[in-house]
């Protein structure tokens, strides 16, 4: 008997395969390349344009801008 029998094994023995649980992690350049496809701009060379700061950051708030509603402005203020 002993060994042999599976309830022995589920107890005593290791599992042969790992199951991840969860969804996988993003990295922050995930992240970025998912912003810039929401606001169409999937194929630009971000790593070059993050190079030269005033570049990247006048994108940035360009970005949003298209992001936030114009009437926003207008319900923070009240």
């Amino acid at each position: 008997m002993g060994d042999r029998r599976s309830v022995y094994r589920v107890l005593v023995g290791k599992p042969e395969i790992t199951i991840t649980t969860g969804r996988l992690r993003r990295r922050w350049e995930d992240n970025i390349k998912i912003d810039l496809q929401e606001v169409r701009c999937g194929d630009m060379e971000w790593i070059d344009l993050v190079q030269v700061r005033d570049k990247w950051w006048a994108f940035v708030n360009i970005v949003i801008d298209l992001r936030v509603p114009y009437n926003a402005e207008n319900f923070l203020t009240s």
